[in-house]
């Protein structure tokens, strides 16, 4: 039996293409147009019921029934377990009429963030410092050795997507997405983007690369008063200080470096010169005047996640981010979309929406084949077709190897920033240690635990950026609103630097207000995720702490909200200014 032109791999990419995309129906078509998520089983298997927080239908019926291709892995698995599923996903692909390989995606796995919206603490993963920290070093080379780390583990369980680096810039200190940027400053996100791809994608794309989607385009930092649009709360981004080129220039790196996928954000534009008031994935004016015909971007672009439809999550109704055409049908929102210049929908998996539009005439066919292109030809280019399936020994050897997990390790302590030390550090000896937010068992490898401060030489005392408390299961996972620590909060921290000489390490996943206790604590230091054995180290002088503050920190509160939004390090008076660290 002759061979179809398109699985033949001494074929030229866009000749298997145009035969693959001449073979297929207008309803395996549509299903290219949907990056949907999916779970699997604790064991391997493929899930075929629908529970969990984001339900959805079952594999076989979105695989088989859909012709859905791409999908987001949400969860955290064991490693063989995960390459096992994968293995069964793409053999259940390849069953069906053309064996069109699945791409798989996921959100960051390597930090220690945990929030199923947005980021998966690593578990069997090599464990870095949030982005923010990889900043806060500033060394292209290591966010480059960063990036091939990543590559390496999610090639061995098959993930072949990264819906990352996030580029935005961190200019609205309010926003709860911050710890997945690089800070404040365009020029240092653009250098380590630039890094970050070459990391995960090499020279160029290819069979031993991972697509980098990078996000969220044209940069979403200037949130009206710091609220995330997740939310219709959230959904206004405002340009006070004019700075909306600023906020392009990591996109602008990232193009020209090659990235392979774009993600526009939710937010929708108000009273931008040039820009429709409606949500970036909507919006032709950003999508194709600014990214495809300005900035020359031919790549993949993916909307971010649940724009057509309204969806149940943790038995929460949550409507779609259709920012600004609310008022649309879901088949008018896909076809606004597709009009900006979209090519595949996030966290959506109506594909039948589509033939209907091309079946009406609304949206032509060869208008969906663009984008089937595109989306077929990075498959090829990946070598899926080829070898679409992973080796579940040789996961279990990389993930989290040795090798890696030093790297993460070192770069933790690296990261760490100190912002003030009265002479309390280097510690020495074996002092009498009373811990708050450290484990016990750690410490006592350090010097000798007490439970009682009053017992103690120093004290150690870990902290989180404050927030406020938000309903509802989604938003709770978005720390947003005030940065400063309530009353009763502070009253006791200050209690216990009054008491004894204590290092307060405060994980700083957004710039929290803390003037008092940068005045009261014997040595202040930040961190954007590290182990309490990353602390110790440094705290006892056997690491080095290298971190400068990727963003300012603010005086106050009332300097938070009379800044603006777009422009960077803007709030008045900051305890400390972007850039500060002491050597220690």
């Amino acid at each position: 039996m002759t061979t179809a032109p398109y699985r033949d791999p001494s074929r030229p990419v866009d000749e298997r293409v145009e035969d693959l995309v001449a073979r297929m129906t207008l309803a395996e078509k549509a299903g290219q147009l949907f990056h949907t998520m999916l779970t699997m089983n604790g064991d391997g298997t493929l899930a075929e019921a629908t529970d969990g927080p984001f339900p959805r239908q079952g594999t076989t019926e979105l695989v088989v029934g859909g012709h859905l291709t791409h999908f987001n892995l949400v969860g955290r698995y064991g490693t063989r377990e995960t390459a096992e599923w994968v293995n069964r996903l793409q053999a259940l692909a390849a069953d069906t009429r053309l064996g069109i390989p699945v791409t798989l995606s996921t959100d960051p796995r390597h930090s220690f963030t945990d929030n199923p919206g947005a980021s998966f603490a690593s578990g069997a993963f090599s464990t870095w410092p949030e982005p923010l920290g990889l900043a806060a070093i500033g060394e292209p080379e290591l966010v480059e050795r960063f990036g091939d780390t990543v590559r390496r583990e999610y090639l061995a369980v098959g993930l072949r997507v990264a819906l990352h680096p996030q580029i935005d810039l961190a200019t609205e200190p309010r926003w709860a997405r911050q710890s997945g940027t690089f800070g404040s400053s365009a020029k240092v996100t653009s250098a380590l983007v630039r890094a970050y791809i070459r990391g995960l994608q090499g020279p160029r794309l290819g069979p031993r690369s991972v697509a980098a989607m990078v996000k969220h385009f044209p940069g979403g930092g200037p949130q009206r008063d710091g609220e995330d649009p997740h939310f219709p709360h959230g959904k206004e981004q405002i340009y006070p200080g004019g700075m909306r080129d600023y906020h392009l220039a990591p996109f602008r790196a990232a193009v020209e470096a090659g990235c392979s996928q774009v993600m526009p954000y939710y937010g929708l534009p108000i009273g931008v010169d040039g820009w429709e008031e409606v949500g970036f994935g909507f919006n032709r004016d950003v999508l194709t005047g600014l990214l495809r015909d300005r900035l020359g971007f031919d790549g993949i672009v993916c909307t971010d996640w649940g724009l057509l439809t309204d969806a149940v999550i943790a038995g929460e109704t949550h409507q779609a981010h259709a920012w600004g055409v609310e008022h649309l049908t879901v088949a008018e929102r896909a076809a606004k979309a597709l009009d900006a210049g979209a090519d595949q929908f996030g966290g959506e998996q109506c594909p039948e929406v589509i033939v209907e539009l091309v079946r009406s005439g609304r949206i032509s066919e060869e208008r969906v084949d663009a984008s089937v292109r595109r989306l077929l030809r990075e498959k090829f280019v990946l070598g899926l077709f080829e070898r679409r399936y992973v080796d579940p020994d040789r996961a279990e050897e990389t993930v989290g190897a040795s090798e890696f997990t030093a790297l993460g390790e070192a770069a933790q302590r690296r990261s760490l920033t100190v912002l003030t030390n009265h002479s309390l550090l280097p510690l020495t000896d074996r002092p009498n240690l009373y811990v708050e937010g450290v484990g016990a068992q750690t410490a006592s490898l350090y010097g000798n635990v007490v439970a009682d401060p009053a017992h103690a030489d120093v004290a150690v005392l870990r902290l989180r950026t404050p927030y406020e408390e938000r309903p509802g299961f989604l938003e709770s996972l978005f720390h947003s609103g005030s940065l400063a620590f309530d009353e009763e909060r502070l009253k006791d921290i200050l209690a216990l630097l009054a008491a004894v000489p204590t290092l307060v390490c405060v994980n700083l996943e957004r710039p929290a207000v803390l003037p008092e206790i940068a005045a009261n604590a014997a040595a202040l230091v930040a961190d954007y995720g590290a182990s309490d054995t990353a602390l110790l180290d440094v705290a006892f002088g056997r690491a080095r702490a290298e971190g400068r503050l990727p963003f300012e920190l603010p005086r106050s509160m009332a300097a938070v909200e009379a800044s603006r939004p777009d422009v960077p390090d803007d709030t008045a008076d900051p305890v400390f200014p972007y850039g500060h660290g002491l050597a220690l």
